[in-house]
């Protein structure tokens, strides 16, 4: 339900990033405009290759949206996916090292922890940017924000965090970040959907159906 959404946040995201465009929004609402015009940006998409750290339903939704935009997607996982025609790396550090851009999508939880720490970032370099919609536990926050003061990379944009709803102070200080309070799929239609489902599953079960969406963890009984 829900896997549209987040991929377009991300794309947004990336945008915003790349674009500086909340900065330069402040710029003409602080009535700056006036002074001169607001800074070119550092970056565009013209020229990155993007990585995707994790590449289901969510990251491939991505991809195919940054291939309408002309640009190259690679990916990282556990597995390679050769039908889906992008080149795969088999190590997280590799793929950091030949790309500019990285967009985090995988699950939360203990496997992905700091997934993204000092050493990945050092090896995406100054010019590299962090696209996180994923889970705030998979980046390194303390690595990631030293990373950022230092300017060993160029900019992140960021849905999710470690503490939420506590954002880090040094982060909301910073000129080289979009921040977002976890919206991935927060629009009316998209959770209107979510919740629909909900509930056709709960009719399913009640009707000694299967369920419409099934899980390992809650496997399905009949009533017969």
């Amino acid at each position: 339900m829900l896997t549209e959404e987040v991929a377009d946040t991300a794309i947004g995201l990336l945008l915003n990033t790349l674009r500086e465009l909340p900065q330069s929004e402040r710029y003409l609402r602080d009535g700056k405009w006036p002074e001169g015009n607001f800074p070119l940006s550092r970056a565009t998409l013209r020229n990155r290759t993007i990585g995707m750290v994790g590449f289901g339903r969510i990251g491939i939704a991505i991809a195919r949206r940054l291939e309408a935009f002309g640009v190259p997607v690679v990916y990282h996982t556990r597995q390679p996916r050769p039908d889906l025609g992008h080149r795969h790396y088999p190590r997280l550090i590799d793929m950091a090292r030949d790309v500019d851009t990285l967009i985090v999508i995988v699950p939360g939880g203990t496997a992905t922890k700091n997934m993204i720490d000092a050493e990945v970032l050092a090896a995406l370099g100054p010019s590299g940017i962090v696209i996180n919609v994923a889970r705030g536990s998979v980046i390194d926050e303390p690595a990631l924000i030293a990373a950022l003061r230092d300017r060993r990379i160029l900019a992140a944009g960021l849905d999710v965090f470690v503490a939420e709803p506590h954002v880090p102070e040094e982060l909301l200080a910073m000129d080289n970040v979009v921040l977002l309070p976890h919206v991935g799929s927060a629009s009316e239609f998209t959770r209107a959907k979510m919740d629909q489902l909900l509930v056709d599953n709960i009719l399913a079960w009640a009707g000694g159906k299967p369920p419409l969406t099934p899980v390992p963890e809650t496997p399905f009984r009949s009533w017969n």
